[in-house]
């Protein structure tokens, strides 16, 4: 018993609608020849909304209101759109083996199905407690956040615990966007993590800082340099206290687990070339073997801008990116050049909203104004006399094109404290002048342009951050 497509995308996310998005405009199938196959029950789905709308108390965001693509301004794929384009969703089905040679998948009732392209889409995984040691968080009041779900899991035990204590474990981007949810629906907040500070790996302490203060004026409260080593459970199974690795027991009505997620590489190991966690491809996306592709959170490929450097990158826009070079690669190789992707991330809370494009290394230059209510501040990057990274909080899209600007063309700097006087102008009167730059891959407006002004992105603008760039996470 088995199916036959000319293209597979294996895995149900963001990259998966996209990749749809740009099959359906550029053609080169004919219908039934191309099929999804997701675990999940539901067409493809902006994963960010999960940790933004979906948590709000009022008025939450629902399916099928954030299908892709909507996150980019563009259209809302429903399961009717996949049937109007020819497209078989094959949802509620786990693949259990991939055989490359053959260019079959095995799913978990016995079907095969072949494929003469594969596009991998798997995304990743949240890392669970159990892998660091800690058992129970099977309970019912303990939840992490990758899928609807989840998402579900965490909306019931927050109402449930309207007015009731919640720990969040992690200072990541889930934990930072779960916490403010969970203040947002009235439930005092202790945050736990090991680092010094929160979002260790892209936010300086003088950010950090600024960001740590303004959730503490919400309620929340910071417990670091610790970490979780069990927990107290009454006689249901649910968790009730917190116990932690400095002796001190946190109350707890829910728990919120945000520690990073692994790239879902099993299916392929021993057949494919891995790289920094998750599955090598080159510039077109493309794999070690020549039938099959790699996109999203899942993939592992050459950034230009840092000298090819292989990175892997999970963030919402890259999947997005990614997974249109894929499919524009596959369709049209010779007329695709490689990817020339300039790193990308962002996130809104409360009032808040900030970017950060580019490399976070070398010396860092802060600017602005870090007192304000209104908060207006960001920070360079500056290694071997180069802009490489670009920070900014409460910018206007003008500003964030023209920090996104000089980070591609690796502006030049020659005097750091001019830098810091200087601060945004800077960028803005660097990014006028008249200097050849790498361009957008696909000739697309860069990403900054379509989520500042946005108004759908602007509900679905967080996504987990897990690993930067691949470095392995400390360890808990």
């Amino acid at each position: 018993m088995g199916r036959a497509f000319v293209y597979v995308v294996l895995g149900g996310g963001v990259a998966a609608g996209y990749a749809a998005l740009e099959f359906a405009r550029r053609g080169g199938y004919s219908r039934g020849e191309l099929c999804i196959i997701s675990e999940e029950a539901v067409a493809p789905y902006e994963r960010p909304a999960l940790s933004k709308g979906y948590l709000l108390p009022e008025g939450p965001s629902r399916l099928p209101k954030f299908h892709t693509c909507v996150g980019a301004n563009d259209e809302l794929l429903t399961t009717k759109w996949y049937k109007e384009q020819g497209i078989e969703l094959v949802l509620g089905t786990r693949v259990i083996s991939a055989d490359v040679r053959r260019k079959t998948l095995l799913t978990a009732t016995g079907e095969t199905i072949s494929y003469k392209t594969l596009i991998i889409a798997t995304g990743a995984r949240a890392l669970k407690l159990e892998e660091f040691g800690i058992n129970g968080s099977d309970a019912a009041n303990i939840c992490y956040l990758r899928n609807l779900e989840d998402a579900d899991k965490l909306v019931n035990a927050m109402n449930s615990c309207s007015g009731g204590n919640a720990v969040v474990i992690g200072g990541g981007y889930i934990g930072m966007e779960c916490a403010a949810a969970l203040v947002t629906n009235k439930i005092k907040v202790t945050m736990v993590f090991p680092e010094n500070h929160c979002m260790g790996r892209l936010f300086t302490e003088k950010i950090a800082e600024y960001y740590e203060n303004y959730y503490t004026s919400k309620g929340v409260t910071f417990t670091k340099g610790t970490v979780l080593t069990s927990f107290e459970k009454d006689s249901t199974g649910k968790v009730t206290s917190v116990i932690l690795k400095d002796g001190n027991h946190l109350p707890a009505d829910m728990v919120v687990v945000g520690i990073g997620i692994r790239a879902n590489t099993s299916l392929f190991e021993g057949q494919l070339l891995m790289e920094k966690g998750g599955i090598k491809v080159n510039g077109q996306m493309q794999t070690s073997d020549s039938s099959v592709y790699a996109v999203g959170d899942v993939a592992a490929f050459p950034i230009k801008l840092f000298d090819s450097d292989i990175r892997r990158l999970e963030h919402v826009d890259s999947a997005r990116r990614t997974a249109r070079h894929a499919v524009a690669a596959i369709l049209e190789p010779s007329k695709t050049r490689d990817i020339d992707y300039l790193p990308f991330f962002y996130s809104r809370v409360f009032t808040l909203s900030w970017q950060f494009c580019g490399d976070n290394v070398g010396e860092v230059v802060h600017y602005g104004d870090f007192a304000s209510s209104s908060p207006r501040f960001g920070a360079y990057w500056v290694s071997k006399g180069q802009i490489t990274g670009a920070f900014l909080e409460g910018g206007s899209r003008e500003e964030y094109e023209a920090l996104s600007v000089i980070v591609r063309r690796k502006t030049k700097v020659s005097d750091l404290s001019e830098l810091e006087k200087e601060g945004l102008v800077f960028a803005i009167q660097e990014s006028k002048k008249d200097v050849p730059d790498g361009g957008v891959t696909l000739g697309e407006k860069p990403a900054f342009v379509l989520y500042a002004t946005a108004g759908v992105a602007v509900a679905v603008s967080i996504s987990a951050f897990g690993y930067w760039y691949g470095r392995k996470r400390r360890r808990w």
